[in-house]
């Protein structure tokens, strides 16, 4: 009964979570299609739907499989053509990493805290495309930034507690390389049609490049997302019902010893003895 909810959540979750912000701020070229033809939106898009439709399944064995037929089905619904292999087959491969570590991170929310880690960094960046000239952009994109820390460590710690915080520091990490992740996919979707050598070369340099300008500008916010994540942890362990007593492996057994039948002499009663009365000695 579960998957007949989880799956139709799951096919509006893989658009919702991966292309809404593109789709709802108007799409490049004015088309209409939800899976326009841009390796960053291919890529993180198609990441970011499946690790949340995997999330909502939790199966790998279905999540996969429904992926795959939403993102081909996407696909041919919005008119693209199946002679762009290269692009289908990105969308497709994105979108099955993205639910087995959504269905993994089920079971394990430290692996879901990494795997969404892509995702959020993606939608951190994104008010940047759209006010460049506006003056409190630093403001907004360091909220999302520290926002986007504190909703991570705060999923690492959804089912371990305290004992998943030892995870926060390669997690924070972790989130850094996707910020530069991300610059460099979005610099290959901007140089597509020049020789590889020289997008290799700048999405690399890219990459690297990223790291410095948002530890300068955006460390506030990351401390605040820090100090915003432990009372979150604090208050959900807190509303947790206490954990339920140890389960005594030997509850549904007797305190009687088992005996072999060659002791059941032990467990029969002894006859009554009869006392007889004393008698004086003859003198």
């Amino acid at each position: 009964m579960r998957y007949l909810w989880s799956i139709p959540a799951a096919v509006v979750a893989w658009f919702v979570g991966g292309f809404f912000a593109t789709y709802l701020k108007g799409l490049p070229e004015g088309t209409t299609a939800f899976v326009p033809l841009r390796v960053d939106l291919l890529v993180l898009g198609g990441f970011a739907g499946g690790v949340l439709a995997g999330l909502l399944i939790g199966r790998i064995r279905i999540a996969v499989p429904v992926v795959l037929i939403v993102a081909g089905g996407m696909w041919w619904l919005t008119g693209n053509s199946f002679a762009e292999r290269n692009l289908l087959i990105t969308l497709l491969v994105a979108s099955a990493l993205g639910g087995a570590f959504g269905a993994w991170g089920s079971r394990s929310t430290v692996v879901a805290a990494f795997a969404l880690a892509l995702p959020v960094a993606w939608y951190a960046l994104r008010p940047a495309e759209q006010l460049a000239e506006w003056k409190w952009l630093w403001q907004l994109n360091g909220l999302l930034v520290g926002a986007g820390l504190a909703l991570l460590l705060y999923l690492a710690c959804w089912k371990r507690g305290w004992r998943s915080a030892s995870y926060w520091l390669p997690l924070a990490g972790f989130y850094l390389v996707c910020f530069g992740v991300v610059e460099a996919i979005q610099l290959i979707s901007r140089q597509s049609g020049k020789p590889m050598d020289a997008v290799g070369n700048a999405s690399t340099e890219a990459f690297f490049q990223s790291f410095e300008p948002l530890l300068r500008e955006y460390w506030p916010w990351m401390v605040v997302g820090v100090l915003l994540a432990i009372p979150m942890v604090a208050l959900k362990l807190r509303a947790l019902p206490p954990p339920p007593p140890p389960v005594d492996p030997y509850a549904e057994r007797s305190n009687d010893a088992v005996l072999s039948e060659d002791l059941d002499w032990i467990d029969e009663q002894e006859p009554r003895r009869r006392l007889l009365p004393r008698r004086d000695p003859v003198t």
